[in-house]
């Protein structure tokens, strides 16, 4: 797992507490932490159900042998917990679920978290695309994951935790793609 800080240059405006990012092991008090967070309205549909109910239905993070393959705690520089990321395997692509302790929310960290998250994706799978999905009405975070390097592939109605909802699927292209200039399509004769 990748032990780098996440991009050093790009925290420099980050409050203390998002600096240092970096992945580690997802271990039960990392989890148990996890389901105590509450965010508030509108975002409280990101909340984990409580540890007890999260164990008792064998739920993602409550379930060991999915949280030690799939997810991973993101810590600080000082090793406090700020958040956590989901490497979903699908047929041929990552899926990334991400989430941010709810007091850090909206301070700058979620680009520095989605691309640190997509670069770990890449290092586990390289020949595998990143994507994530994204409520359509979270502009909050899809800003954060345009500035990750995250363009909007497609859109498309889904279940969600509050019923059907509008969800954009978004890929991360690496800044080597989205500075290479655009293809010529090829003339017809």
């Amino acid at each position: 797992m990748n032990n780098r800080s996440a991009h050093p240059g790009a925290e420099a405006a980050l409050p203390e507490e998002l600096r240092g990012m970096r992945l580690a092991p997802m271990t039960v008090a990392h989890a148990e932490a996890i389901c105590a967070w509450r965010y508030p309205p509108p975002y409280d549909v990101f909340n984990w159900p409580s540890w007890e109910e999260t164990i008792a239905r064998g739920l993602e993070i409550g379930d060991p042998w999915i949280r030690e393959t799939q997810y991973a705690a993101v810590l600080n520089g000082r090793d406090e917990l700020v958040g956590y990321v989901q490497f979903f395997p699908l047929v041929n692509a990552t899926r990334l679920g991400l989430g941010l302790r709810p007091d850090l929310c909206g301070k700058g960290g979620g680009a520095v978290l989605a691309r640190l998250a997509a670069e770990e994706a890449l290092r586990r799978a390289p020949d595998r695309p990143v994507d994530l999905e994204v409520l359509a009405w979270n502009t909050r975070a899809i800003r954060a994951y345009e500035k990750a390097g995250f363009v909007l592939d497609d859109t498309y109605c889904r279940q969600t935790p509050s019923g059907p909802g509008l969800v954009h699927c978004m890929v991360y292209q690496p800044s080597s793609e989205r500075t290479r200039p655009a293809r010529t399509p090829l003339r017809r004769r």
